[in-house]
C-alpha cells in the first residue's frame, strides 16, 4: 500500500511559534524555571460577561447546529460593531462567521486562489500567510518592509512587484510581529495602486483594539468606495477580548466570495461551535470596559520594558504602535556573541537564558526576534534583565 502524502503538504513549513512554544513548556514541566515570552495571546482571562452568557445559552439549550456562515444575530453584532467603529455598512450576506480569524484566512484563499497566482505578502508577516497561500496553489510573493521604514512596505514596492498574476495583497494592520500600523495616507496610496493594478486587498485587523499613544486604527476599506469593494477585512474577538480558546472570527466583503466562502464551510466545518457564537455576540453587544482595561495595561507594560530592551548591547527597538510584540533587530548581538543566525541566538536564550522568544526567520525577517509582552510585567522584566546578562556574559570585543 502507497502511504505518500499529498504534494501540498509537503510544502509545508511548520509554525515556528508552535515549536518555540512547545519546547519551552516542556522544559518547564521538567522544573526548568523558563519564562515564555512567545504567546499570541492575552493573559487576561476572558471578561465574565462573556462567560456567562455562554453559560446561560448551552442552559438554555443553544447547543445545535447553526448556519454555516454563522448566527444571524452575530452577523447583525459584527454589522453594528463596523458601523459603529469604522462606519462601514455590510449586510448579512457580505459577513461570514469562522472557526477563528485563522480558519477564515484559509477558507478565503481556497476559494480566491487558483494555482499560479500570486499573492503579495510584506514583510516581516505572520506566519500562517505564506502556508495558507501555499496549500491554496498560490505562489506568496514577499516584499520586504525595512526597519528605517518602520517595516512598513510602501506603495511603490506593491507597484513594482505586481505582475499579471498577482491576485491580491495582505494588509495587516496593527501588524504581527511588529505592532506596527499604517497611516490614513499610506493606506490611501496604497489602495490607489491596487485599484490601478485591480487587486483584492485581505485586511487583516484582528489587532485592531490595541493601539497605543495617538496612533488610531483606520481601515483601508473606509477611503473610497472602490477600496471597500476590492477589500476582504478579516477581524475576530481573539485578540481585543481576550477569546483566543473560543475560536470566533468573521470576514467582512464582497458577497459573492463570502458566499463561495460559506459554502465550502459547510461541508468541511458544518459551523463555528455554537456556544461561542453566543459569547461572541456578549463580546461585540456588551460593556467593552475589559477591552480597553486590557489596553490600558499592554500600553503601561510596553512603556515600562521598552527602554530596558533597547538598552541590552547589540539591540536595535523600534517602539510598536499596537499588539503586544517588539521585534528588535539582533545583528550586532549575534555577531558580538558568536552565533551565525538568529534561530541559533532563539535556541541559545531557551536553553542557557531560560527565556523562550521567536526567531524573526519564521515572520521573513531573519535578524529579528519576537517577544510579547502579553504577560505579568515582572516576568517580562526578568527576561529582559536574563537575556541583558547572557549577551553581556558572552560578548567578544
Amino acid at each position: 500500500m502507497t502511504r505518500q502524502l499529498a504534494s501540498r503538504v509537503n510544502t509545508l513549513s511548520p509554525s515556528t511559534t508552535l515549536a518555540i512554544t512547545a519546547k519551552a513548556k516542556e522544559m518547564k514541566a521538567s522544573g526548568i524555571d523558563v519564562i515564555g515570552l512567545g504567546a499570541g495571546e492575552p493573559d487576561y482571562n476572558t471578561p465574565d460577561n462573556i462567560i456567562e452568557a455562554a453559560y446561560t445559552s448551552m442552559k438554555e439549550g443553544k447547543t445545535k447546529y447553526t448556519p454555516s456562515g454563522g448566527l444571524p444575530t452575530l452577523k447583525d453584532a459584527v454589522i453594528a460593531k463596523l458601523e459603529n467603529d469604522q462606519g462601514l455598512h455590510y449586510l448579512r450576506n457580505e459577513i461570514m462567521i469562522g472557526i477563528g480569524a485563522k480558519h477564515v484566512l484559509y477558507t478565503l484563499f481556497q476559494v480566491m486562489i487558483n494555482p499560479g497566482d500570486e499573492v503579495i505578502i510584506p514583510s516581516p508577516y505572520w506566519v500562517s500567510y505564506p502556508e495558507q497561500v501555499k496549500l491554496a496553489g498560490g505562489v506568496p510573493v514577499h516584499i520586504e518592509g525595512k526597519p528605517e521604514a518602520h517595516f512598513k512596505v510602501t506603495a511603490e514596492q506593491i507597484h513594482d512587484a505586481v505582475t499579471e498574476k498577482t491576485k491580491a495583497i495582505i494588509i495587516n494592520s496593527p501588524g504581527n510581529p511588529t505592532g506596527m500600523i499604517y497611516s490614513e495616507d499610506e493606506l490611501n496610496q496604497i489602495a490607489n495602486v491596487c485599484k490601478e493594478k485591480d487587486l483584492w486587498i485581505i485586511s487583516d485587523e484582528i489587532y485592531e483594539k490595541l493601539i497605543y499613544g495617538d496612533e488610531k486604527h483606520v481601515s483601508i476599506a473606509q477611503l473610497s468606495e472602490d477600496a471597500k469593494k476590492r477589500t476582504l477585512i478579516i477581524n475576530g474577538v481573539s485578540k481585543s477580548h481576550s477569546m483566543t480558546g473560543w475560536r470566533i472570527g468573521y470576514i467582512a466583503g464582497d458577497a459573492t466570495v463570502v458566499g463561495a466562502m460559506t459554502n465550502l464551510a459547510s461541508h468541511s466545518t458544518s459551523n463555528p461551535t455554537t456556544t461561542s457564537q453566543y459569547a461572541a455576540i456578549e463580546a461585540y453587544n456588551g460593556p467593552q470596559d475589559a477591552v480597553e482595561t486590557m489596553r490600558k495595561d499592554f500600553e503601561s507594560r510596553l512603556d515600562r520594558v521598552y527602554p530596558q530592551l533597547a538598552a541590552i548591547p547589540g539591540f536595535k527597538v523600534i517602539k510598536p504602535q499596537g499588539a503586544f510584540y517588539l521585534l528588535p533587530e539582533v545583528t550586532e548581538a549575534m555577531e558580538k556573541t558568536g552565533f551565525a543566525n538568529v534561530d541559533d541566538f532563539a535556541e541559545a536564550l531557551l536553553t542557557k537564558a531560560n527565556v523562550a522568544v521567536i526567531p524573526g526567520s519564521g515572520f521573513g525577517s531573519p535578524n529579528t526576534i519576537r517577544l510579547s509582552y502579553a504577560t505579568s510585567i515582572e516576568l517580562i522584566e526578568e527576561a529582559i534583565r536574563r537575556i541583558h546578562s547572557f549577551v553581556k556574559e558572552k560578548w567578544r570585543i
